[in-house]
């Protein structure tokens, strides 16, 4: 398989954010209506996210009906879905917000409706704006992994970043409201 990930060897120096979430607790969403990890999405996957010990965030998911691709196994869009969010908490553990540039993932097993999905998302390292994950996905046994994947990210700011679509939210009145404060 062909891959376009390389983590660069002159990696920056990190440490995790001294406003971080701290190892076992339930980190904040992206947003409410975050399709991944929002609460208020109603649609959404709901992923509730723990930071772990070092710069590792832990994650489960159900599998409804709902989420069904193949007769009986998960659609392979929902699975990347849920891969984005979950490596996309990674950058909070050292800093600021950050979107995902680059997704790869690689389906190693077919995750059957009705089974819980558990992932593990880690920094592999920073290097100026970009930021670098990996994550494996797995039905509770570690060491059987149903999926890997991997992610370059890049930091922002969200102000700035999101301005120009705030009037796109079902949420508009309320983002307005807190990007306006200092």
């Amino acid at each position: 398989m062909k891959s376009s990930f390389v983590v660069p060897t002159d990696l920056d120096p990190v440490q995790r954010h001294p406003k971080a979430a701290k190892a076992g607790e339930r980190m904040r969403a992206h947003n409410p209506m975050c399709y991944g990890c929002g609460q208020e999405s109603v649609e959404g996957l709901r992923l509730q996210m723990f930071a772990g010990e070092d710069f590792e965030v832990t994650a489960a998911m159900d599998v409804p009906a709902r989420f069904e691709g193949g007769p009986g196994v998960i659609h392979g869009g929902v699975l990347s879905t849920a891969f984005d969010d979950v490596m996309g908490m990674v950058p909070l553990l050292i800093g600021p917000a950050a979107v995902t540039a680059h997704l790869e993932v690689d389906y190693q097993r077919p995750i059957p409706i009705g089974s819980r999905l558990h992932f593990t998302a880690t920094l592999l390292g920073r290097q100026r704006r970009k930021v670098y994950a990996e994550a494996v996905a797995h039905l509770g046994d570690p060491d059987q992994p149903v999926a890997t994947a991997h992610a370059i990210l890049v930091t922002i700011n969200a102000r700035e970043h999101f301005a120009d679509h705030l009037s796109n939210s079902a949420m508009a009145d309320e983002y307005k409201a807190r990007m306006s404060r200092p």
